[in-house]
């Protein structure tokens, strides 16, 4: 369906969204991307400096004494986490049959990551497991609020699951890097099912690609998501101007685009005739961890328009997610109910509405 037509016919936050059929076969919702699991490491005693090798002030450097042993204050372990693990959770979690697409080893990691899937309800028909194979495991080094993660892909077959059928709507994000021919193979299987709608929300190695090596599955996008620093290295420009950001990513294919720029909220463009902008919804307390807030903040955005909401609406939930997600250890915890978020948005500050820019 175009933007502006779904933009026209759903609901307010409070309007009656659409019904899901939980007899059905068809899932709304499938994530596609890799799962890990995160042992997050609570540093203690380290420093951050600033990198004398690059000018950018927000280049920085965690530096702990070499050769030494380091101690740290606690470590935390979460299963079946990812980018699409996450965003699967999410949608779960807010009223959608979510189904995760993804591969794993078959040592115990891996079936940790399954039995927690389970636990959260997410549909694991389309979980492939390797035999005699290992799976992701990360490190997440813990310094304040802030992360830097020590990550392992192992390489995998990708291939497009064998859908009962087809998903409304199929959920890309992180890869690894054995899986460009598998992105076009997407980009095929959406041209031969134009009622799946795809949102797209590139890792670090699809970005690194460029949009020419994917300009085939930018075409078949109908919802994008970057933050604003991505969206410049995308389109190779400088320009900071985030109407022109917008309307440059839409050039490239995707019907809808929504773009993050840290404190300053986030922005959304239809197909031209619409762009808005958001505040970040106020954090109740200083942020435990930002691992996971932009992937909560784009299920959640996917999901209210798979629920029959409106983008300004889809605009104002994902945010909400966002802040309950950084008061905890790990990308999921804090992730809320649909209930949960509604009672947010009942409570918001005055300033917190969506504004057409």
């Amino acid at each position: 369906m175009p933007a502006k037509k779904a933009a026209k016919k759903t609901k307010s936050s409070k309007g009656k969204s659409v019904a899901v059929n939980k007899k059905s076969d068809q899932l709304d919702f499938v994530a596609v991307g890799d799962i890990t699991t995160d042992a997050f490491i609570e540093l203690k005693d380290v420093s951050v400096q600033a990198n004398e090798a690059t000018v950018d002030p927000d280049d920085k450097l965690l530096c702990v004494r070499f050769g030494d042993k380091i101690e740290y204050e606690d470590v935390v372990v979460v299963p079946a986490v990812g980018n699409s693990p996450n965003a699967a959770v999410s949608a779960h979690r807010l009223g959608l049959k979510s189904g995760l697409a993804t591969n794993l080893g078959d040592d115990k990691f891996g079936k940790e990551d399954l039995d927690r899937l389970k636990v959260e309800g997410v549909n694991i028909e389309y979980t492939k497991v390797h035999k005699g194979k290992k799976s992701n495991y990360h490190y997440v080094m813990r310094y304040g609020a802030e992360r830097t993660i020590l990550v392992k892909h192992w390489e995998y077959e990708y291939e497009i699951p064998k859908f009962k059928k087809p998903p409304r709507w199929m959920y890309l994000s992180s890869l690894g890097e054995n899986s460009v021919p598998f992105h076009h193979r997407i980009a095929d299987y959406l041209r031969e099912h134009k009622e799946v709608k795809l949102a797209f929300q590139p890792g670090t190695f699809q970005i690194k690609l460029g949009y020419e090596t994917l300009q085939d599955l930018y075409e078949q996008t109908e919802l994008f998501f970057c933050n604003k620093e991505e969206a410049q290295r995308i389109l190779k420009t400088d320009e900071t101007e985030i109407k022109f950001l917008l309307h440059g990513m839409q050039e490239l294919g995707p019907k809808i685009v929504v773009i993050t720029d840290g404190p300053n909220g986030a922005y959304a463009s239809d197909d031209g005739s619409g762009v808005w902008s958001m505040p970040m919804y106020p954090d109740p307390g200083p942020p435990v961890d930002r691992t996971g807030a932009g992937d909560s903040f784009s299920s959640t955005f996917t999901s209210a328009l798979a629920l029959g909401y409106d983008i300004p609406t889809a605009l104002a939930w994902g945010p909400v997610n966002s802040m309950s997600v950084v008061q905890h250890i790990g990308a999921q915890k804090g992730l809320l109910t649909r209930k949960q978020l509604l009672e947010y948005l009942d409570k918001r500050p005055d300033h917190y509405y969506p504004k057409e820019i």
